[in-house]
């Protein structure tokens, strides 16, 4: 009876001393082969990653592009699921200006007036850029404007300076329609053979004046000052529209493109003095503008109106900036484009060092 409990007691120590080298020997899990690919249990008191979704992109475009970019907003929302697209819309030059002076971040820029792109912002804030869509200068209005059963394209400068009658269009140190509308105006003199009319329909209301010199005219518009009475020039040209709409304004000058998505009525130009032909890109190209450029002034020179996009150095998500541009300048953009009036330039032309992801959908220029 004694030898039983003796062997059990033994038997008793040598399971305790399994278990202390049990518990000791495999506590230092690093001397263990492989255990570097071991993935850590998970800290129940880490913050967790935030998930890769909420992504903001931000798009800075001409007030022109308002409409067609709601839409590309609302279909690359659709195939981009994280991501939200948020469109500021303004004068093309104030645009830049947000991006080149003031350092705010834009996954995209799209101006009104391409040509801005290579003179503001080439080569420090982007090295290429895209040749996308065109438009033609027209005037607006309403059935409610005055005379508006009469105005035509033979008449609409008299109609303009009639009593009563009140127009406008954008601040030309802000806009490129602003800076363009002038241009059209002295362009018309020479078609309607009034070399009056230009004075007499901005001359008269505002601070702006035209020279000229060796055949070409320069409309000095830095400080436009209108009188707000018969004309009035505003910042932008979207709140021109709203002015027409509420019936504070009886005609402004807008893009084509602009009145079709407004609802508004519109005279068509002839091609000789709308900007929109490049048949007549000589002529055009004998009015010039004069705006406001940091301290000093800068030279606007007519041409046919051709909208660019980029994608700036400065982008926080430049890779889906591409994308979006892939998309603008692609087949779902050029059918949104076409349909609000606004004829796309296909296959887009390509500036600079075009992004390899853009090449198939552009025509590259030299």
């Amino acid at each position: 009876m004694k030898q039983i409990h003796l062997f059990a007691l033994i038997g008793l120590l040598v399971a305790a001393a399994v278990l202390i080298c049990g518990c000791t020997g495999t506590t230092n899990t690093d001397s263990t082969p492989g255990s570097e690919n071991r993935t850590p249990a998970p800290d129940p008191t880490a913050t967790p990653a935030e998930p890769a979704q909420n992504i903001q992109l931000k798009v800075f475009h001409a007030g022109s592009l308002t409409g067609p970019f709601e839409k590309v907003k609302a279909a690359f929302e659709a195939e981009h699921s994280g991501v939200t697209v948020l469109l500021e819309p303004g004068g093309s030059v104030d645009c830049i200006k947000k991006v080149t002076e003031n350092g705010k971040p834009a996954d995209v820029i799209a101006s009104a007036d391409y040509a801005l792109i290579p003179k503001m912002m080439v080569p420090e804030h982007a090295d290429w850029y895209l040749t996308f869509a065109k438009n033609r200068m027209v005037l607006t209005y309403t059935n409610e404007s005055k005379y508006a059963d009469e105005i035509s394209a033979e008449n609409w400068y008299e109609v303009l300076n009639r009593d009563g009658v009140r127009w406008g269009f954008s601040d030309p140190n802000s806009d490129p329609c602003g800076y363009r509308t002038p241009m059209v105006i002295q362009l018309a003199e020479g078609y309607y053979k009034n070399d009056t009319l230009f004075e007499t329909l901005v001359g008269a209301h505002s601070n702006i004046t035209v020279t000229e010199e060796n055949s070409t005219s320069t409309i000095h518009a830095a400080d436009p000052g209108s009188d707000d009475t018969t004309l009035f020039i505003r910042p932008k040209a979207d709140d021109l529209v709203r002015m027409v709409q509420a019936g504070d304004l009886d005609y402004a000058w807008e893009y084509r493109s602009v009145a079709v998505q407004n609802g508004l009525l519109f005279i068509e130009l002839p091609e000789e003095i709308d900007l929109s032909s490049v048949d007549f890109a000589e002529n055009y190209a004998t009015v010039q503008t004069e705006a406001k450029k940091g301290d000093g002034t800068t030279i606007y020179v007519g041409s046919p109106i051709v909208y660019g996009v980029t994608v700036p150095k400065i982008a926080q998500h430049p890779d889906l900036g591409l994308e979006f541009v892939e998309m603008l300048v692609g087949a779902t953009g050029q059918e949104i484009l076409e349909r609000d009036g606004q004829p796309p330039v296909v296959p887009a032309g390509g500036y600079g060092s075009v992004p390899a992801g853009l090449e198939p959908l552009v025509s590259v220029k030299a």
